[in-house]
């Protein structure tokens, strides 16, 4: 198979051809309507964007170019960001050929290590994230490249370049967050050696003589790699992108997204809750206990984090992923028997309740429970590998929108009166 970069140019005209054709012959047809619930309520349900990465089946979970995320879990994050680009896996030479450009960019610039330094004691480890990215900026080739002239027809090229070296850099950056912020010591340089995952998990500096600290860092960026393009962080970035702003900007933007309590805080809550179960019954309540324990939380106007999905009407295929892990490492720690407990037992509390369009478990319900098991204690700093993991996705989508030349985004806004006018209210 070829590299990367040969791929996307053997695939890339035809891609074009296709799009252009589609929109020739049908481009007048329409395919969704807004109501004004719609308009007042986050667009949620709109159909008005395309990402052929990957899309979220209610009955399915997350499909990744037409390949359900339970089939891929064992893939690294390489792999992934390889088939989101082209829809193909690649082969053993193609995905060295790979790793090895990303180990040749991981150096980070010593600048950036004085900045994050440089930020107060007490920065949200999510600040420090962006603020390094944003640092990195100028290394831009996309920048370079379209400031000296460029053809739209080239700009998916200067972005690849640009997306490998954030990519190859992002671990080296998240973890230096992680040990600068609490203060865990001198930076871990990287292992040329491991994989890109690996190495994260290398420079985070947790303890893991079997690596399967490791092994849950891969686990993770695969199963978060990606969540179809209409999402808080995915759809930031592909409005920032689409103004020809540069990965760095478009990803860091993503990033800022992410930072947000209602995109990106939710395994924090979901182990808040389990750590609260915990201290409640002093370990592992029982079944009937902590049916009651949510019953109460239901009762009092809360919810229970971790279950329930926009979009899916089944339990989320990662959660089973992760949890099948957590069984695998952790099956006597207290917090992921509670975690596994509640797996059997919520679902029916809120089916009872019929209040939940799904009452099953998302991946959120897991992922917090497993790093904390590693040691991985502070929570504000979870937020960073989700966005570690997600920045595949976030550049994959980017790359193939300068491919096929996506315009810049410009809905139509209106106004309350117009919509009073257009209803007769």
């Amino acid at each position: 198979m070829a590299t990367l970069k040969e791929t996307l140019q053997q695939k890339i005209p035809a891609m074009r051809q296709e799009i252009k054709q589609l929109i020739d012959t049908h481009g007048e047809k329409v395919i969704s309507q807004v109501t004004v619930a719609q308009a007042y309520g986050g667009m949620r349900g709109v159909k008005c964007m395309v990402c052929d990465t990957s899309d979220v089946d209610p009955d399915k979970g997350l499909v990744i170019r037409g390949r359900p995320i339970s089939e891929l879990a064992d893939r690294l994050p390489e792999e992934m960001f390889f088939l989101l680009l082209t829809g193909e896996l690649p082969d053993t030479a193609a995905l060295a050929a790979l790793q090895d450009d990303l180990r040749a960019r991981a150096q980070v610039p010593e600048y950036v290590w004085r900045v994050l330094r440089d930020l107060p004691a007490d920065a949200h480890p999510m600040e420090m994230l962006d603020t390094g990215i944003m640092a990195l900026e100028r290394e831009s080739e996309f920048r370079k490249r379209y400031t000296a002239g460029l053809r739209k027809e080239e700009h998916w090229e200067p972005a690849l370049e640009d997306s490998l070296r954030l990519l190859a850099k992002l671990p080296a950056l998240a973890a230096a967050v992680y040990r600068i912020r609490f203060r865990k010591g001198e930076l871990i340089p990287s292992d040329p050696k491991l994989d890109w995952a690996g190495n994260y998990a290398r420079m985070l500096g947790l303890p893991d003589p079997k690596g399967d600290f490791a092994g849950l860092i891969r686990l993770y960026s695969t199963l978060h790699c990606d969540h179809e393009g209409g999402n808080v962080s995915a759809f930031t970035c592909h409005v920032v992108a689409s103004s020809l702003a540069d990965p760095f900007y478009a990803v860091g933007a993503g990033i800022d997204g992410l930072a947000g309590p209602l995109h990106g805080l939710a395994n924090q809550e979901c182990l808040g809750f389990l750590l609260d179960v915990h201290k409640e019954f002093n370990g592992v309540p029982t079944a009937e206990q902590l049916k009651n324990y949510c019953w109460k939380l239901l009762e009092s106007g809360r919810v229970v984090p971790g279950y329930g999905h926009a979009v899916l009407r089944c339990t989320d295929p990662r959660f089973v992923a992760l949890q099948r892990f957590g069984q695998r490492v952790g099956k006597d720690d207290p917090i992921i028997r509670i975690m596994n407990l509640g797996f059997e037992v919520i679902p029916e509390v809120l089916k009872e309740q019929g209040k939940a369009k799904n009452p099953y478990p998302n991946v959120d319900a897991a992922s917090g429970a497993l790093l904390y098991h590693f040691g991985l204690k502070e929570m504000t700093y979870y937020t960073v590998v989700f966005g570690v993991s997600r920045a595949l996705g976030l550049l994959a989508q980017l790359i193939l929108n300068r491919a096929i030349s996506v315009p810049i985004t410009r809905p139509k806004s209106v106004t309350t009166e117009w919509i009073k006018a257009q209803v007769g209210a």
